[in-house]
């Protein structure tokens, strides 16, 4: 547009100096050419606005924004009308402690009190999207700064109203998935109201007290203690059970012999001893006792 009114200025200056007697006035026609093909330019340029891939259009003529959303590629508009553009891909807004990962510089985590009145230290990213056919309704209502306007405030605000339905430590462990189910419906109803779609809620850090952390992990080494002695217990009950079989076992073998072997039996048993003694390769001189008793065998071979 602004072409087009730099032609309209130079086919003024033209018309004036047409009608002034100064010397250069014969040139007055020529400028007013140039005027006119400036101002035919300014408009058509002024005619086709191109929207680029991931961006939407809203148009506003004279101060009233248009209903009519322009979708990414070239269109032919109202030459006077003025074109905002809005980003409609997914954006990444996070809250963090740390300087360079925030959208804010510096400590930016929310910190909130739980129901036991303990500070909790948070850091959260919000991923959403603007809705394309609501980007003339938050034009007209919140305007182009709808971060800080409702994206910051609206998650900080439900983290807080949410955070004091829990205790510390269950935030930090049992029921975080819960507590952050419970902030994804808070932060996705309100957005919705301002023309905004929550993609997904991301708690990537919950910070407790220094004394809480740790009652926390000296009842985690507590209970690792507990698990240990009771591996060794149950260690050491396998251990006397394999004992008790055994002795019982060697029980009942002596309870055998002394009960179920007979004096014949031992005296076939040791003549089978005495016959495999007689025909070793090592044996030179066997001597056989007389009476109940075993012999005596002599060898000189070893």
């Amino acid at each position: 547009m602004f072409i087009a009114i730099l032609g309209i200025i130079i086919l003024v200056a033209g018309v004036v100096l047409q009608r002034s007697p100064q010397p250069g006035s014969h040139f007055a026609g020529t400028i007013k050419v140039v005027g006119i093909i400036v101002v035919a330019l300014g408009l058509a340029f002024s005619s086709v606005k191109q929207i680029e891939p991931g961006k939407v259009g809203v148009q506003v003529l004279f101060g009233k924004v248009q209903n009519d959303v322009l979708e990414s590629g070239l269109h032919f508009i109202n030459p006077v009308v003025e074109v905002t553009t809005f980003s409609i891909q997914t954006e990444n807004y996070t809250m963090s402690a740390k300087d360079s990962e925030g959208a804010v510089q510096g400590d930016d985590a929310i910190r909130v009190l739980s129901s036991d009145g303990l500070e909790v230290t948070i850091d959260l990213s919000v991923l959403y999207r603007l809705n394309p056919f609501k980007a003339p309704f938050i034009l007209q209502n919140i305007g182009v700064d709808y971060e800080n306007k409702i994206v910051r405030p609206v998650t900080r605000t439900a983290i807080r109203d949410n955070a004091v339905s829990y205790q510390a430590v269950d935030l930090y462990s049992t029921k975080r998935q819960e507590f952050q189910s419970k902030i994804n419906q808070a932060i996705t109803a309100a957005f919705a109201k301002n023309g905004l779609e929550v993609q997904s809620i991301l708690v990537r850090n919950i910070s407790l007290p220094a004394s809480v952390k740790a009652s926390i992990e000296s009842k985690i080494n507590a209970e690792q203690d507990a698990q240990k002695m009771q591996f060794v217990l149950q260690k050491e009950r396998q251990e006397a059970d394999r004992k008790r079989v055994e002795a019982q076992g060697i029980a009942d073998y002596q309870k055998i012999l002394s009960t179920g072997l007979s004096d014949k039996q031992l005296q076939y048993e040791a003549i089978k001893a005495q016959k495999e003694i007689a025909l070793s390769p090592n044996t030179k001189v066997i001597i056989i006792g007389s009476g109940k008793g075993n012999p005596i065998m002599l060898s000189d071979k070893n």
